[in-house]
């Protein structure tokens, strides 16, 4: 009998173990065909399907969705990604001997097959020698002159505690180059990389959408043009050049990547972008209070910004196209401006040098879904061709007429306190206007930061000339000047974030090369958040880019008109 029973017990015992066995083998093969399934489907990202939010086939889990990495040229012609280069105090005496300094198939100022530019310029490369670092090491005295402890924003122009997105970019800019050249070290970058993006989470938005054109540094608060309490709209150009160096310090420094997206998902991208892909800013109409999106942006900038918006998602298709563009035939060279009639769009329509660049020291006059083009390659083609005319009009004017130039937008002393100083403006070659659109050629100056981005993008006989023109226009604990008057009144003794910010990313440049550096990561909260509710329709967040959803890379018609 007991044996019976304890027989009857151990068949009980040895189903129910075998039942246990059982169920944990469902488990487990469902667990493994579940991670194998979600391997093959991330590791395959050239063949999925990308789903959108709403579409036909929106029957995968939202999170899926948002777990597709961005398509970016290394993944669809399996070419090997760019290296971010190591610090300026890490690099090995011989680095530069190493560097592969190739060249295309195509020969010099002509275009690839897939419009890509060979430009017939080389950029410098090589480590700081004295005078140069002695400049960076003066530029970033600007920033730690002239950031406010309280929020670790930094003023647009010397003690006036005010600043632009833009500007807080160009701080970014100095920030980054600090770091890299070795001015700094890690635990300083952090406390005010932190600092800044607290604050920038924490800023009270125009009307809950995005960054007020104006900030008092102090506090934080929004303000007017007068740094008066008050809200005046945003600027879808200076919102590009701060997700710029956003995307530049996320793929660098991937540890501030959850940080930097908290910031981005508090803002409300619903009307800077239009359907067609043409960024737009806002102003308040001062009659009825309300808010006014107006297209915004000209050649130069324009596109410039709309690669900042594309590092991040957005389609902005016809901001990135140059037309309607003419050009004015200049010493010879066709410039390149903007074709809408000042008289008519309201909106002047000046050549400068400084978005040409911006994209060319920050970007590589690359376009944003690129992460394996060699430096002497520019994917963005007609980029690298109209900047390098925007060069050779500069350095044919100083050949034939003797007077330097290094045109671009600048502070000056005294009103109207701001000038561009144009290549070309509302149809007059070397013109120099106020915001207000007033000739105003007494400010016609050289630029420090439009000559040392030269001297940076273009190793030639004449930026050694602009180099030493404006190496030595500074002030040991304030910064670096604006520049130096053409007309012979002396030195423009302001100093700006802007100008500082630029001097050092062109200084880093010059070691490093193309300042942004390609995203290594497999998954981004800012394309994660909010998968489960309507949020990011609601507010136009993007999708992880698909390969057809990149920015074409172009190629434009040469236009010209009468000389100049």
């Amino acid at each position: 009998m007991r044996s019976t029973r304890q027989t009857s017990r151990q068949t009980v015992r040895f189903g129910g173990l075998a039942l246990g066995a059982s169920a944990l083998g469902v488990l487990a093969l469902t667990a493994t065909v579940a991670i194998g399934a979600r391997t093959i489907f991330l590791n395959q990202p050239d063949e999925a399907v990308p789903i959108m939010a709403g579409g036909d086939r929106d029957d995968l889990p939202a999170l899926m969705r948002g777990n597709l990495p961005s398509v970016t040229t290394s993944m669809v012609r399996g070419e090997p990604r760019r290296e971010t280069p190591p610090r300026m105090c890490e690099m090995p005496p011989d680095y530069f001997d190493r560097l592969d300094d190739g060249s295309a198939d195509a020969p010099p100022g002509s275009y690839t097959k897939r419009n890509e530019y060979v430009r017939p310029y080389k950029s410098r490369r090589g480590f700081l020698d004295e005078r140069e670092m002695r400049a960076a090491k003066v530029a970033w005295h600007y920033f730690e002159t002239f950031t406010q402890e309280e929020t670790g924003l930094a003023n647009s122009v010397g003690s006036y505690p005010s600043t632009t997105m833009w500007d807080t970019a160009s701080y970014m800019s100095g920030l980054v180059a600090a770091y890299e050249l070795c001015l700094i070290e890690k635990p300083e970058f952090d406390r005010r990389a932190m600092q800044l993006l607290t604050t920038l989470k924490a800023l009270d938005l125009f009307r809950g959408e995005l960054p007020n054109k104006v900030y008092h540094t102090r506090t934080g608060a929004k303000v007017n043009y007068a740094n008066k309490d008050g809200e005046i709209g945003f600027s879808a150009l200076d919102l590009g050049r701060l997700l710029i160096w956003m995307r530049i310090m996320k793929n660098r420094y991937s540890y501030l990547g959850n940080s930097i997206d908290a910031v981005l998902l508090k803002w409300d991208f619903s009307n800077v972008i239009d359907e067609e892909g043409l960024m737009r800013g806002a102003y308040v109409n001062k009659k009825t209070g309300d808010t006014v999106y107006a297209q915004e942006g000209r050649l130069g900038y324009e596109e410039y910004a709309a690669k900042g918006f594309a590092l991040w998602g957005f389609k902005p298709i016809l901001s990135h196209r140059a037309e309607p563009f003419l050009t004015a035939s200049m010493f010879g060279v066709a410039v390149p401006y903007d074709g809408r009639d000042p008289r008519i769009f309201h909106s002047q329509n000046y050549v400068v040098t400084e978005s040409y660049l911006q994209d060319g020291l920050e970007l590589g006059f690359d376009l944003p879904h690129d992460d394996t083009t060699p430096p002497w390659l520019h994917s963005d083609g007609w980029r690298a061709e109209f900047a390098d005319r925007i060069y050779a009009v500069q350095e044919a004017r100083w050949r034939q007429t003797g007077f330097m130039t290094a045109r671009s937008e600048h502070n000056v002393k005294g009103s109207p306190y701001f000038v561009y100083d144009s290549i070309f403006s509302d149809g007059y070659p070397w013109n120099t206007v106020t915001p207000r659109g007033d000739y105003s050629p007494k400010h016609a100056a050289v630029a420090a930061k439009a000559a040392l981005g030269m001297w940076a993008l273009w190793d030639t006989e004449y930026t050694d000339v602009l180099f030493d023109a404006i190496i030595e226009l500074y002030d040991p604990e304030r910064g670096m000047y604006e520049g130096l008057y053409e007309g012979g009144q002396g030195r423009i003794e302001i100093v700006s974030a802007n100008n500082n910010g630029i001097i050092l990313a062109a200084l880093l440049h010059k070691v490093q090369g193309p300042i942004l550096t390609p995203y290594t990561g497999s998954t981004e909260v800012w394309y994660t958040a909010y998968r489960d509710q309507n949020l990011r329709e609601k507010r136009n967040y993007p999708d992880p880019t698909r390969e057809e959803d990149w920015l074409p890379a172009l190629r434009h018609s040469i236009q010209s008109e009468a000389d100049y």
